[in-house]
């Protein structure tokens, strides 16, 4: 088998049938998705569902954060000290999705690789497992399950994992899908929909949007005339012409490595659950998929190197063989680099659009997902259909006023 290493500026694609390289923007469309990754894909595809006719703008969809996750649905296991806000969406959006993907796949005739088996937390040594208990007693705190079940009940689960491990967690409720394959269906599902231009910015008159300016990659412009418009393109909002409040959105990029790994015939199956780990205070994960490939991440760097990080490939790894010796015998096959847009809390940015301090009628805004984006995209197309569509319900406003896009600024500069 060749190796192809995948720097992170090379460019993925995540489909062909809903993408037409050579299509150019109509010039009018019912509702424009600035953004093509798992977020604007996935809320373009329920409005399709409700009815509506959605057109989304990228240069290049399903290339950015989306195409190096890993596809973790860890509502229980992501859960960290004093982000009790965020819980609720979590745990919402993981009840979603087993419809979400039934009606995906029934749709698109395409598996989106869902697996519905456990994640196995594992520590270290003695100080990662006391970390673990702690953090496993303030989940069940907040009334999740996460269950301890020992190290040896561990290995008895996946005989590949180290014998000298500390500690170990079971999350039943902790799933996964293959992020990939999930953008692909949803290509597929919005065929003729997927315009590979760049928005340039969002037209307004009267405190109305009116449309989108565009250019492609030939450095072609126009516009497309439009009542409604979701602002959906991750760290890429803040460079929007129009609304002046994209240009102070408290986005920051959160660089992650990521490797992906083959399994060698002798050694499958190599893991059947999702594992993660702390190891000498660092989080790992590894994610194996029915393909026999195993995903390995992920860093977290807030630093200013956009490419892939020497550090960061040896850290996974070497903690990663702390967990699992024998990932030694696996062969890398691609190593990715992105950076996740994160908020100052880690709770996205989802809301109505403000222009000198005055709501923007027609635009929203949806971003700030950081490490969650896979896992709350149901629940957020959700919401953002539903606020298009007239259809906002009492727990939709009260999911609103906690992803407030403006809960950080000072009242006189709303």
């Amino acid at each position: 088998m060749s190796s192809t290493l995948l720097n992170c500026q090379k460019e993925p694609r995540i489909g062909s049938s809903g993408q037409d390289p050579e299509a150019t923007p109509p010039e009018q469309a019912d509702i424009v998705l600035i953004g093509g990754g798992v977020i604007g894909l996935s809320t373009a595809w329920h409005l399709l569902q409700a009815g509506r006719q959605p057109i989304v703008l990228d240069p290049h969809p399903g290339s950015g954060a989306s195409f190096a996750a890993a596809g973790m649905l860890a509502s229980i296991s992501e859960v960290q000290y004093r982000q009790e806000a965020l819980l609720p969406l979590m745990r919402t959006s993981a009840q979603l999705y087993p419809e979400f993907v039934a009606r995906l796949e029934a749709t698109s005739g395409q598996s989106v690789g869902w697996r519905p088996t456990e994640t196995l937390v594992l520590a270290f040594d003695r100080a990662d497992a006391q970390h673990l208990t702690e953090l496993a007693t303030y989940q069940q705190e907040l009334g999740l399950t996460p269950e301890p079940i020992g190290a040896r009940a561990a290995r008895r689960h996946e005989p590949v994992l180290s014998p000298s491990l500390a500690g170990a967690v079971s999350i039943a409720q902790d799933h996964q899908i293959d992020p990939r394959r999930l953008m692909r269906a949803l290509d597929q599902e919005l065929a003729g929909r997927v315009i590979r231009a760049s928005a340039q910015g969002i037209t307004l008159e009267d405190g109305t949007v009116t449309g989108v300016s565009w250019v492609d990659a030939d450095g072609n412009q126009g516009s497309m005339a439009s009542t409604q418009v979701v602002v959906a393109n991750g760290l890429a909002a803040t460079q929007l012409h129009g609304p002046d409040s994209l240009e102070s959105l408290p986005l920051r990029p959160v660089h992650g490595d990521i490797l992906r790994l083959t399994v060698p015939p002798h050694q499958r199956p190599f893991l059947t659950r999702t594992i993660r780990g702390v190891v000498r205070g660092n989080p790992v994960y590894l994610v194996p998929r029915k393909d026999n490939t195993l995903v390995l991440g992920a860093t977290m760097r807030e630093d200013q190197q956009t490419g892939l990080s020497a550090g960061g490939i040896y850290q996974l790894l070497r903690d990663a063989h702390e967990l699992v010796p024998a990932l030694t015998e696996l062969e890398i096959h691609e190593a990715t680099a992105r950076a996740r847009p994160g908020t100052p809390d880690d709770i996205p940015l989802i809301g109505q659009l403000t222009h000198r301090g005055q709501p923007i009628t027609g635009a929203l805004l949806a971003t700030g997902f950081f490490r969650h984006g896979i896992l709350l995209a149901p629940w957020a197309a959700q919401l953002i259909t539903r606020q298009l569509t007239g259809q906002t319900t009492e727990q939709d406003l009260a999911d609103l006023a906690t992803c407030n896009p403006y809960r950080f600024a000072q009242p006189d500069t709303l």
